[in-house]
């Protein structure tokens, strides 16, 4: 009979742990919102940050808690997406922006060459560490696919020396852009059909030695345009995509042929 009084010690104890834990879980419990799991399935998995959030799982919950964030930024799922998100929380459905990447560069091998015979890692990033890269112009293509091996949509290629859009495969997720140590690519809304293929912040005369097609910044194009949508910055052409109509008139006028209308760039198939 020893036993007995320990044993209901124990039993005890046991009752008084079980129902302080219980109490405890209801009244330390953390609400979840079971949109936040639901709309982390509709996304896409990306985490490309197009969105302006830190990946998917920070937009979906930033977007089921907070009602000021649009339903509809998730690039790379489209519109279906937006709207089986707007279905979730009950909003009214808008359709997505489209955008897409475009480059600011046309320094093929025939136009520009390189300064140096790199043979180190074959990374855009590791050859712009070294000396600035390998490019004549300090902000041309390296053509080493830092930006294509980050693209999900197959939608890059490198050819001749430069890295080409697939502009129907690109969901303008901004993950190429990221990877490009020489910032030469940019996301643009879908409207956009004109593109200034040069980064140079170089003068006109050393640009001119470098490369046989990149902006000099003449300001032919800023005269030329009745929309105030194009100023040369620094020697070179930038384009205000807000007020751009896409009538080409700065591509005619374009001594350099720098300027071109998008469709008319070869990309990858």
């Amino acid at each position: 009979m020893g036993f007995v009084i320990p044993a209901a010690i124990v039993v005890a104890i046991g009752v008084v742990a079980g129902v302080g834990l219980t109490l405890a879980s209801k009244l330390m419990a953390v609400k979840v919102n079971e949109n936040v799991a639901q709309i982390r399935a509709l996304l896409p998995g990306a985490n490309c940050g197009a969105c302006g959030f830190a990946g998917c799982d920070d937009y979906a919950k930033s977007v089921a808690e907070d009602h000021t964030v649009k339903a509809n930024l998730c690039t790379p799922g489209g519109s279906q997406v937006a709207m089986e998100i707007s279905q979730v929380l009950g909003v009214k459905f808008e359709a997505i922006a489209g955008k897409y990447a475009v480059l600011h560069c046309a320094g093929s091998r025939e136009k520009t060459n390189y300064v140096m015979d790199y043979q180190g890692f074959q990374s855009c990033t590791a050859n712009k560490l070294f000396y600035r890269g390998r490019g004549a112009c300090d902000k041309s293509c390296l053509g080493f696919g830092d930006c294509a091996k980050v693209c999900d949509y197959d939608a890059i290629a490198v050819e001749n020396g430069l890295a080409l859009i697939n502009r129907s495969r690109c969901v303008g997720c901004g993950r190429c852009a990221k990877a490009c140590p020489n910032g030469l690519i940019e996301i643009v809304p879908d409207s956009a059909n004109i593109v200034v293929a040069c980064s140079t912040e170089a003068s006109g005369s050393l640009t001119r030695s470098r490369c046989d097609i990149g902006c000099v910044g003449c300001g032919l194009c800023e005269k030329s345009c009745k929309f105030d949508a194009i100023h040369v910055e620094g020697f070179r052409a930038v384009i205000d995509y807000d007020k751009c109509r896409n009538c080409g008139l700065c591509i005619k006028v374009c001594p350099r042929k720098v300027i071109k209308k998008i469709s008319n760039i070869p990309a990858p198939q």
